[in-house]
Formats: C-alpha cells, structure tokens, sequence
C-alpha cells in the first residue's frame, strides 16, 4: 500500500465513521514513517472538513458526525504522540472554546491539535463557554488569539459578545472565528479580526495574526 493510497483509506475511513479501521491504517502511515503533521493535514483534517460539508449538505446528521469524530479521535490518539514529539518552538498563545449555547467540539478539537502541533500554545476551555469567560482566560493567560468556534446559528451570537467585550476592556487580543455556520461576510459584521474556513486555514491564520500582534 502506497503513500497516497494509505492516506486516502484513512480519510474515507473518518468520513465513513469506521472507528475500528482509522487506528491501524493511522499506525500504518506512521510506521511508513510519514511526517505526522501531514497525516492530520492530507488525511484526518480533510476529512473531517468533508463531514462538515456533508453535515452542510443535508447529507449527513448528528449521528453520523459523531461517528466520524470517534473515528476521527481514535486516529488521533495513535497520531498525536508522534506531533508532540516533534513541535516546534513557540509561536504564540490562544485561548479557544465553543461559543455559548453550543456543545459540538468536533471542530474545535482538531483546531486545538493543529494549532498545538504548529507550536501554539492553547488553553482550550471546551465548549459552551460565556464571553467572559473567554476574557477572563485571555486575561489570565496573556493571550494572543482567542478562537471561537460555532456550530450552531443560534450560538454565534456569542462571538459578537466576545468581540464587544475584548474592545471594551482595551486587550490587544486577536478574536478569530470559525465554524460550520460563520463565514468571512459574518466574522467582518462583528468586528472580528479573522476567520478561518476550517482546522488548516485556522493555523494559516493564526500565525498571520501573530505577526500582526508582533508589528503591534
């Protein structure tokens, strides 16, 4: 089995929610001795981006989503020692969490790996978070970056609390968003000061943000 042939099968295995298969085919590109960061980047975060589309799509529901996040976290349970292993040096620290209202961490999660294997430091406060509490962690934490993500429309008013609440306290924190319902038409309505489509382009992000934060 080929590179790209054994990268493929995970993925589909993720999409298709195939917990017992996503461990051993995960193992197998590591014994391949594939660069773990492109497991999660050309196989596992692809995937769960195409559940996030099919969810979209009306094609899949709730119990599908969950079933591909177990088959999604079983893979990454045999990938992220291996990312650990090898991270790189510090580039920043972001307080992340599911806006209030909303309890789906799917997302989340894979934006937590993806941003700590790119060296970021995370303080993830899981989901159905208060705004405050995304301050005060950002406070507490001197945060450069809080990400919020959202699966539900109606939870995303809490990224506008959030984006309200950082000015008003004066913080030099970056707010980024993101999230099945958000888009850049929406992330610009609230004054938020980035959006990312999905768990790469939240890393693509975050570290354009940083320089931003750096040239401050």
């Amino acid at each position: 089995m080929g590179t790209k042939e054994i990268l493929e099968n995970l993925k589909q295995s993720i999409i298709d929610g195939n917990r017992k298969a996503t461990p051993a085919l995960a193992q197998k590109a590591i014994d391949m001795e594939l660069p773990p960061y492109a497991i999660v980047t050309d196989a596992c975060s692809p995937a769960m981006a195409e559940v996030g589309e099919l969810y979209q799509q009306g094609e899949y529901f709730v119990p599908e989503i969950l079933m591909s996040a177990k088959a999604f976290e079983a893979a990454m349970a045999v990938i992220e020692p291996h990312l650990k292993s090898k991270r790189l040096e510090f580039t920043g620290t972001v307080v992340l969490g599911v806006s209030e209202g909303d309890i789906h961490s799917i997302g989340k999660n894979l934006v937590a790996i993806m941003l700590e294997a790119s060296g970021f430091n995370v303080v993830d406060l899981g989901t159905d978070v208060p705004a405050k509490k995304f301050i005060g962690a950002a406070i507490k934490s001197n945060a450069d970056i809080i990400g919020v993500s959202a699966l539900m429309t109606t939870s995303m008013i809490g990224m506008k609390d959030i984006v309200r609440l950082v000015k008003e306290e004066g913080l030099g924190v970056k707010v980024m968003v993101g999230g099945g319902p958000v888009n850049q038409e929406y992330a610009d309505s609230i004054g938020a000061d980035a959006y990312g489509r999905d768990a790469m382009d939240a890393v693509r992000v975050a570290r354009n943000l940083m320089e931003d934060v750096r040239g401050a």
